[in-house]
């Protein structure tokens, strides 16, 4: 079923590209982006959210006439392959895309799976130069991506997890309540970089605040976060920092509400996937989320980007947007017009020097490391309809205060990239 699933969106996709008319010159052959995500399996919802995301995304460049190329105009066509989560399903999906046409690879959800996939383009591209394809990840986070492992062939267009931790930590720094803290993240590449730039950067910034607990766990495989919960309250901390994701976040909140932790939550991604709704009235002023935006953000255009949002996916259980995808769509219809091509060298050329402006938020590209440049935000959860709390969270009558707001230079962070750039 998934796979005829996918050949009937592939089938729409291409008869949306078709000619109105019969005796028009055929429409140049639409470009295909491969979007390898967890569509099934532990965070199945963080795949679809995407898939939302960049629908609406490719949406707005097709509605718009598409990216003009050497051949003519044409459509972005999104296809997507089911990786369940796993590295070795993304690696034959990869296969897939590849033989499938693709040169744009899309992945985000795992930075184990996108570290997996960043040396299997290398080596692919390296192995058939005619079939090269660029990727672009929109959530994987661990710093190697793009520091020891930075690749000419990928583009980061999230903040990594160390420039998140910073953002949080400026608040931190503030927030004098706090005195321990107890760190738990999920055992993986990912969530250990997380605790051990907590640890870091809590010595530099707050060096009296006492680590209590720091604890990692399988990932997505934990159905009863109470004994985790249980170590928190006695630990005697007055906050939680954590990385954690999808249902790995959820039940903690859940078992730690449950426990009558009354701490705050300094988390990476508080601000949606469940996790309001399951925090409720006990996360007012307690749950802590970064972003690279909310949708509370202060301003007229940030509005009238959610509020398109919300009429193009009005059931509040799809009410999860990334601005970061929408940034990056923007940004790869900028480099295909300017490369004009969908060869793989010009096109990562121009993918170095994309500088784009949407909603009134504006990004960049370091060509140095590919690390997508932008503002970074912290909210803090209250209910709907308190100051600065316009729009609440998937319909749970919370949202998100923003508290911080970072500028990209504000944000930015060294990288240790060599880059390795094709003769």
């Amino acid at each position: 079923m998934k796979i005829l699933r996918r050949h009937i969106l592939k089938s729409l996709a291409a008869a949306a590209c078709l000619p109105a008319s019969g005796f028009t010159q055929p429409a140049a052959a639409p470009v295909k982006l491969a979007m390898i995500e967890g569509l099934s399996g532990g965070n199945a919802n963080g795949g679809e959210a995407v898939f939302r995301n960049l629908v609406w995304a490719v949406e707005r460049v097709n509605q718009r006439g598409g990216v003009r190329m050497r051949d003519g105009a044409r459509q972005l066509q999104l296809d997507r392959y089911d990786s369940k989560g796993q590295i070795e399903e993304a690696l034959a999906a990869l296969r897939s895309a590849i033989d499938d046409g693709a040169r744009i690879i899309v992945q985000g959800n795992s930075s184990a799976v996108a570290a997996a996939l960043v040396e299997a383009v290398n080596k692919h591209n390296e192995r058939e130069p005619q079939r090269r394809v660029v990727f672009l990840n929109y959530s994987a986070v661990d710093p190697v991506l793009t520091n020891e492992k930075c690749s000419f062939w990928h583009f980061r267009f999230d903040a990594h997890a160390d420039m998140r931790m910073a953002a949080l930590m400026s608040v931190i720094r503030e927030d004098k309540a706090v005195k321990s803290a107890y760190l738990i993240g999920q055992d993986y590449s990912f969530g250990q970089g997380v605790l051990r730039e907590a640890k870091r950067q809590l010595a530099l910034q707050r060096p009296d605040v006492q680590v209590v607990g720091d604890e990692l766990h399988p990932l997505l495989r934990v159905k009863d976060f109470a004994p985790y919960a249980a170590k928190i309250k006695a630990s005697g901390a007055d906050a939680v920092i954590t990385g954690n994701f999808s249902n790995d976040l959820t039940l903690l909140v859940k078992a730690a509400r449950d426990t009558g932790f009354d701490g705050r939550f300094y988390t990476f991604y508080g601000n949606a996937l469940g996790a309001p709704a399951a925090i409720g009235e006990a996360g007012i002023g307690k749950v802590v989320a970064v972003a690279d935006w909310l949708p509370n953000t202060p301003t007229r255009e940030s509005e009238a980007f959610y509020q398109a949002f919300r009429k193009r996916y009005p059931n509040p259980a799809d009410d999860y947007v990334h601005m970061r995808m929408q940034l990056m769509i923007e940004a790869l219809a900028q480099a295909l017009g300017k490369a004009g091509t969908l060869e793989a060298v010009p096109l990562a050329q121009a993918l170095e020097q994309v500088n784009v402006s949407f909603a009134g938020q504006s990004g960049r590209m370091r060509a140095a490391d590919h690390q997508f440049q932008q503002p970074l935000v912290v909210g803090v959860m209250d209910r709907q309809g308190t100051p600065g709390v316009q729009f609440d969270v998937e319909g749970s009558g919370y949202g998100f205060r923003v508290v911080r707001q970072l500028t990209p230079s504000q944000a930015e962070m060294p990288h240790a990239c060599k880059m390795v750039r094709p003769a």
